[in-house]
This record gives structure tokens, C-alpha cells and sequence, in this order.
């Protein structure tokens, strides 16, 4: 999924409390959120519709409890490699994203290359994972830390400090 370097139009205030309010509950029918933003419902379905069409608005998620349905492992694998050349990072980004226990993948800076977030059933669910990400992947370090607790996950954006980019 790309994102834009720009967006089309100027963000307003309003757009940020509809941002802010869909962030908290995305479930919200257009008429309670044009009642919690103080606009008509038309006026609220008109941004909306641009905020989407712009990328900034992307699909609503359900929150899971995760550990209810056996994924009760979270392990955040830290991956450094010997190689950095543009076509080896799409192959390797290709082949973690076919992997379904991948909730997020990110290249990063400073000791280590990538941080992938991974869900799984348990330590075997983890080794089967691991067995995967490594075949026929020259991998020079590969480790994991494993989350005892999830004290913070998914918390909302405070979007109050963003500064949007405007223009083309």
C-alpha cells in the first residue's frame, strides 16, 4: 500500500476531529460523527469520501482478541543481513509478507536492518515461523524478543501534533 508525498487539499481542523474521532471508534455511523464533528451529514459524507480518496482514511479494522482464538505469542524478530542491494529487499520483503503470522514489517535504522512483528500460537507456532523466514534466506542474525504482556498495543495517534502536508 503507498502512501502519497502530498495531499491534494488542505486538512482542516474538522478533518482532524473526524480523523481523531473514527481513530477512537471507526464503527461510528455518519450521523453520530457529523453530531461529535458539529457538521450537517452531507457535509460530513463530502470529507469523508475526500479523506479516502486521498489516502488518509484507510479501511476501518476490527480489535481482536487475539490470545481468545490461541494466538498467544507475540515476538518481535529482529533480522540483520549481509546484503542491502534494492533487489535482494524486495525478495526478502516479498517472501515476509507471504508469511501469515506477520503483523508488521520494517526496515530500520541502527544495528539492525528489519524488526518484523509476529503473532503466533505459542513457541511451536514461533519455530515453525522461524524455519520459514530463514529458508533460503542468507540471514546473518536473527533474534527474538519475546512479549510477556501487552501494556500499550494499538493505542490511537495523538493527532493533535501532526502537521499535515499540503499541496502537490
Amino acid at each position: 500500500m503507498g502512501h502519497m508525498n502530498a495531499y491534494s487539499s488542505k486538512i482542516d481542523q474538522i478533518d482532524m476531529r473526524i480523523v481523531r474521532e473514527l481513530q477512537r471508534d471507526a464503527t461510528l455511523s455518519q450521523r453520530d460523527l457529523a453530531e461529535k464533528v458539529g457538521l450537517s451529514q452531507n457535509a460530513c459524507w463530502r470529507r469523508l469520501q475526500r479523506l479516502r480518496s486521498e489516502g488518509i482514511l484507510r479501511g476501518a479494522h476490527a480489535d481482536v482478541d487475539l490470545p481468545a482464538l490461541g494466538l498467544d505469542l507475540t515476538v518481535f524478530v529482529m533480522v540483520r543481513t549481509r546484503h542491502h542491494s534494492v533487489e535482494w529487499a524486495d525478495k526478502f520483503r516479498a517472501h515476509v509478507e507471504r508469511l501469515p503470522e506477520v503483523t508488521g514489517l520494517y526496515r530500520i535504522g541502527g544495528d539492525w536492518d528489519y524488526l518484523i512483528k509476529v503473532v503466533t500460537s505459542g513457541m511451536r507456532g514461533y519455530d515453525a515461523f522461524y524455519r520459514k523466514v530463514t529458508t533460503d534466506f542468507d540471514l546473518a542474525t536473527v533474534t527474538g524478543f519475546f512479549a510477556m504482556e501487552a501494556i500499550i498495543d494499538d493505542r490511537p495517534v495523538d493527532i493533535s501534533v501532526a502537521r499535515p502536508r499540503t499541496g502537490r
